[in-house]
């Protein structure tokens, strides 16, 4: 992927579609609330269910696909999204290996659910992921730079060695986005993200995506919503669609202003265990370079303790108290407050779209107190 394909994507992005309209059309997507659809006679070939179809997540389905390059499926959260990848691949008897270190909310859907239903769920921290190979793995799930430790590993790499182990790639490409980096270029059989986060930006839905030029793969998870029953609301789609549009202007500033953001942050002599992949000094620097666009939005860095942590956080007039991340407005949290295994002043910082130097002189004056 090469910035020149992610910037011909973006601004075709802001005109698809236009060419089927009929004169006199309005411009932008309706939001189509209904569960039933005028349908006398054979039913087959237009919608026909609530459950089933929405003209509204069809279209933000087509201008998430344009930016994956891939056929693409809404689901109503990031979760929702990586429970289809999971049940519609795992059965009975099959092994699963997930990262110890990614999102913590993956590994309690897969302990909770799938292994009392005999899946053997297998975790590896994401720095020494391809440690013992995969052989014996229906599925491995992958997420690079993984949250919150913005661990990087190379994903061509992984991806060749799990498919000619006989195994299924998910990777969940929230941290980075389309925009930042594609999982399915480099080999990884499904693409999992939260658009709860950047792609919807403004903190106001919760939605996110599969994505596979697998078709089968593709048809199952679809069948899998449709049963299941994990549709997105119509209204929570357009509300997508509609953010989707300034993906591409939010992404640039919120990374830029990250990666300026992390060297200073760097140099500062409270913090320590800095991460950003945009920094030369980072372990994962060099992959990110052959696989990212860009470092992203997100920084990882300690303080020299909880108290110390918590005091920043609630001091820094523009950083909000939040988990989630990837909105309009900079935010932080202390991670080892949900259990991830991290220092007790380890910080995951989001970086917003506010003017880069009020937010760095309000991080640093937080920073001093």
């Amino acid at each position: 992927m090469t910035q020149d394909d992610t910037d011909a994507r973006a601004a075709a992005l802001l005109h698809l579609g236009v060419d089927a309209l009929s004169k006199g059309a309005a411009r932008t997507l309706a939001s189509t609330l209904t569960s039933t659809f005028h349908l006398p006679g054979d039913p087959v070939g237009v919608p026909g269910y609530g459950r089933m179809n929405n003209p509204t997540w069809e279209a933000t389905e087509e201008a998430l696909a344009l930016l994956e390059d891939a056929p693409t499926r809404l689901f109503p959260s990031g979760m929702a999204a990586v429970a289809a990848a999971l049940f519609a691949v795992l059965k009975s008897g099959d092994r699963l290996l997930l990262p110890s270190d990614g999102y913590y909310t993956t590994r309690l859907l897969a302990e909770d659910f799938l292994a009392p239903f005999g899946v053997t769920v297998e975790t590896r921290p994401t720095a020494q992921f391809a440690d013992g190979g995969f052989e014996g793995f229906a599925l491995v799930f992958i997420e690079t730079p993984s949250n919150p430790g913005l661990d990087v590993i190379d994903l061509a790499a992984t991806c060749a060695a799990i498919r000619a182990a006989g195994g299924i790639s998910v990777v969940d490409n929230t941290t980075m986005t389309a925009l930042g980096q594609r999982p399915l270029d480099l080999g990884a059989d499904i693409v999992v993200a939260s658009d709860t986060k950047a792609p919807g930006g403004h903190s106001d839905i919760l939605m996110g995506h599969v994505s596979s030029r697998n078709d089968a793969l593709l048809e199952r998870m679809a069948l899998w919503r449709k049963l299941s029953g994990p549709i997105p609301g119509p209204h929570e789609a357009w509300l997508l669609h509609r953010s989707l549009e300034t993906l591409e202007v939010r992404f640039e500033r919120m990374c830029r202003s990250a990666h300026m953001i992390a060297e200073r942050l760097a140099q500062h002599p409270r913090v320590s265990g800095i991460r950003y992949p945009g920094l030369g000094s980072d372990p994962g620097y060099a992959v990110a370079r052959r696989q990212m666009t860009t470092g992203g939005f997100l920084i990882g860095f300690e303080l020299e303790s909880e108290e110390a942590a918590e005091a920043f956080v609630a001091s820094c007039p523009l950083i909000d108290p939040t988990t989630s991340f990837g909105g309009t407005h900079s935010s932080a949290e202390r991670r080892a407050r949900w259990g991830d295994a991290v220092a007790p002043g380890f910080l995951r910082l989001s970086i917003g779209v506010e003017p880069v130097e009020a937010l760095w002189a309000a991080i640093d004056a937080a920073l001093a107190t």
